[in-house]
């Protein structure tokens, strides 16, 4: 959970949503990513989905059963479809999403697979917190 929460630092040094992502199998890390929607100018850049293209990279198979995916804050819908299309196993996530969050906060699904949520929540918290705070007093200067 630390991989993804330096990777969501990466994302906030880069002016995007501070949001990491880390797919681990076997103990291994076998992908990794950050929101990168604004780089790529693609609403489909969020960490988990670039996460998964890394991990599906590295094995050479899109199936990842057997892994868990390590994301600082609660999936959306759109991740949450991926993870499920990709055979994840195990999702572990920081910071809940009462807006968009679609394995309790928002929306409860993801029935068939392990969730653990609220590891690291503070952390992932405070960062996201401390980005859109800045968002804000950019927009009042």
């Amino acid at each position: 959970m630390k991989s993804a929460l330096n990777w969501a630092l990466g994302a906030y040094k880069a002016d995007e949503v501070p949001v990491g992502a880390v797919i681990v199998r076997d103990n291994q890390i076998i992908g990794m990513g950050r929101n990168r929607i604004e780089e790529l100018k693609d609403a489909t850049a969020h960490a988990e989905v670039l996460a998964i293209r890394a991990a599906t990279g590295s094995l050479d198979n899109w199936r990842l059963e057997g892994c868990t995916i390590y994301v600082t804050l609660e999936p959306c819908l759109m991740c949450l479809g991926a993870i499920i299309n990709s055979r994840i196993s195990r999702v572990v996530f920081g910071a809940f999403e009462p807006i968009s969050g679609a394995l309790g906060s928002k929306y409860m699904l993801g029935e068939q697979i392990e969730v653990i949520g609220g590891i690291l929540e503070v952390e992932s918290k405070e960062l996201i917190q401390q980005f859109f705070k800045e968002k804000r007093q950019q927009k009042l200067e």
